[in-house]
Order: C-alpha cells, then structure tokens, then sequence
C-alpha cells in the first residue's frame, strides 16, 4: 500500500495514466458507497502543461464518459446521474442560484491584484448540498512568474470512470481564465484525498496502460 503519492507530469494525458498505474499497483482494497475500490490516499498530481486538448485522453479515455463531465461543467442543468445535483457549471457560473459568476470574480481579482493569493472559490453550496457532496471543492487561482497557476482540491476523484474528464474540464477552466488575463497557462496542480479506481473500471484501465504501452 502506498499513501502520499506525489506526482510531477508534462500533460494531463500522462498524468492521469500515471497515477491510475500507481493506483494499480499499490493502491489499498477499500469501499466507496458501499463499492469496492483500489485506493491511494493524499496524492498530488502536478502538471507541467495542462491542455484541454490531449491527444492521449482523446485516444484512450471514453467519450461518452468525457461528453459527460463537459456537460458538468458547462451545462446549468441538474445532474439526473447524481441525483439531481447542482452541475459544476451552475456552482461556478451561478453560485446557489444567486447569478454569481465565481469565475468571472477570479478573473476580475487577478485584474485588480495581480499579487494576489485570494483568488479562490468553491464548489460547495453548504445550504444546497444536503445530499451530494461535489467531488472538486476548492479551485485556487495565482499569476506566478507572470503565468496562471489552479491549485484544485478534490476529496475523491475516480481516475478509472471521470478524473481524466475531471482533468481536461480543470485544463479548460484554467486555459479560460488564462485568456481572460492575457496569460500563459501554468502549472496545474491536483490535491485528491482519495485518489481510487472502483474494481469495475481495472479492466479499462489495465487496457488504457496497456494501449499506452505498445
């Protein structure tokens, strides 16, 4: 069993392959609602080059999977699959239902103070989330060495089903603000507390490392 995982990639691509091999190998046998799963605890994936567009997701992760999570966050519709849950998109574009676009505050606070450490928001809606808890909570925005770094935190992330998807929809957050600044993109770094692969996604991901492989 290995915790504490820290991971250096150039892409989000190898990145995701990375950290699913190491969960592979020496993740822990434990359970997620009441699902069987492989798990590492407190991993950092840190990415050179986050791009939303990456050639090895795009070839090996499922489309459909990854159609999935762009709508989550770019679609203000409720989530049927999560019973009915606040999208990603609502929570950053339209905090609790209140028209607060999260992200255009980010972008303005870096406009004001480009120095500042502050630029940081959540996707927990304490008053809302009675029932589902977001997966990403906390994405934390900063200009170091005059690029935009995200600093994301996440209390679990399936790396087998979603966190390649989670991964490119973070990349296109960043890329978004980035622009919006007039700023190269940065490091891209991803805090997960539970970093797993529930026992029914081993086999597409052994076939994932695998095709990567040859």
């Amino acid at each position: 069993m290995t915790d504490d995982l820290a991971i250096p990639a150039d892409t989000i691509g190898e990145g995701w392959l990375e950290i699913a091999a190491r969960i592979l190998d020496s993740g822990a046998a434990s359970s997620y609602d009441s699902l069987p799963i492989l798990e590492v605890a407190r991993a950092t994936l840190t990415i050179a080059h986050p791009r939303s567009a990456d050639p090895i997701i795009e070839h090996r992760a499922d489309p459909e999977r990854l159609a999935w999570m762009h709508a989550n966050f770019t679609d203000h519709a409720l989530v049927a699959a999560l019973g009915d849950a606040r999208s990603y998109a609502s929570r950053l574009f339209d905090y609790a239902g209140t028209g607060r676009s999260q992200v255009d505050w980010v972008i303005q606070r870096l406009r004001d103070d480009p120095t500042t450490r502050s630029a940081t928001i959540t996707t927990f809606e304490p008053l809302l989330d009675t029932t589902y808890i977001p997966c990403v909570s906390l994405l934390d925005f900063w200009l170091r060495n005059g690029a935009l770094e995200q600093v994301v935190y996440a209390h679990s992330i399936d790396f087998g089903a979603k966190g390649y998807g989670n991964l490119v929809e973070l990349a296109w957050l960043q890329e978004h603000v980035a622009a919006a600044l007039e700023a190269p993109i940065g490091r891209l770094t991803f805090i997960v507390k539970s970093a797993h692969i529930y026992d029914s996604e081993i086999e597409f991901m052994r076939n994932a490392l695998h095709s990567a492989g040859e």
